[in-house]
């Protein structure tokens, strides 16, 4: 396998494996890329959705979505589309998947089913990174800190996404959500710092009122935002990525208005989290 850097500080392009053949020595040094680095990349791909299912299982436990439609003969695996006629899509803003969850996703593997001409790529940022770029004084502020993680807002009857053309593909909308967890946690396998906080789902810290939380929570946003820490996906047929929640965040780009696009996901079983 060879392994190229997509930015200084967050995903890699790895080639010369086949997903859906990979050995098992093959297979932990994927997963040891996927942890250091945030998110791997695989080209040219040749990948059923059985290849898709039976990948996932390799992980461990496979989380079905509660929101996302499921594809009709394989359960296991959401279908994230956007329609033509649609304004709005789905994760088109910084955030990382189910921190919203008691036992929070590992990650993803997601798939390029369809497409648009062009556009609709992927950004993925570093927490590693961003928590090794915060001052001392900003670490020692944060440390113990625990915030409280809800997708309510997002998902609900009445949430945003129901306000938009986006609602109809969503489903699970009665479901309540809830999780606090430490805004800054170590990685279950390497053990480095990451901070765990994000735009999308984290509300505000334990023990303070959303409005006491913001100047706080948006420095933090804010700093895990740099240039370097940040790399883009370009999607084309046969493209797999595979990220993990705990080290990412990621922004699907929506800029193919008109267009069709639809992926395939599956996402990981998790962990608990840790300071």
């Amino acid at each position: 396998m060879k392994l190229t850097p997509m930015a200084p500080r967050c995903g890699v392009e790895i080639e010369g494996v086949s997903l859906a053949q990979c050995s098992d020595e093959e297979m932990q040094a994927i997963k040891q890329a996927i942890y250091e680095h945030g998110v791997a990349v695989f080209r040219d791909q040749d990948f059923t959705p059985e290849d898709h299912i039976r990948f996932g299982r390799r992980w461990g436990g496979i989380d079905v979505n509660n929101y996302f439609p499921l594809q009709d003969d394989f359960n296991e695996i959401a279908v994230v589309k956007k329609d033509p006629d649609q304004q709005t899509n789905i994760g088109g803003a910084w955030h990382t998947d189910h921190s919203y969850d008691q036992v929070p996703a590992m990650g993803s593997v997601l798939v390029a089913r369809h497409l648009p001409p062009k556009g609709g790529d992927t950004m993925w940022a570093h927490m590693g990174a961003a928590y090794d770029s915060l001052s001392d004084e900003l670490k020692q502020e944060i440390e113990g800190l625990e915030a409280f993680h809800t997708a309510d807002h997002v998902y609900k009857a009445d949430g945003l996404y129901a306000q938009t053309d986006m609602g109809k593909n969503l489903r699970g909308q009665d479901l309540k959500t809830g999780a606090i967890h430490p805004v800054v946690i170590r990685h279950p396998q390497t053990g480095r710092k990451m901070l765990y906080v994000n735009g999308g789902f984290t509300i505000h810290f334990v023990g303070q009122t959303r409005e006491e939380s913001m100047p706080l929570l948006q420095e933090l946003l804010a700093a895990a935002l740099t240039e370097d820490n940040q790399c883009r996906l370009e999607w084309k047929p046969g493209t797999i990525a595979i990220w993990d929640n705990r080290t990412t965040w990621h922004n699907a780009i929506n800029d193919y208005q008109g267009h069709y696009r639809e992926m395939h996901r599956i996402t990981l079983s998790g962990e608990p989290l840790a300071a």
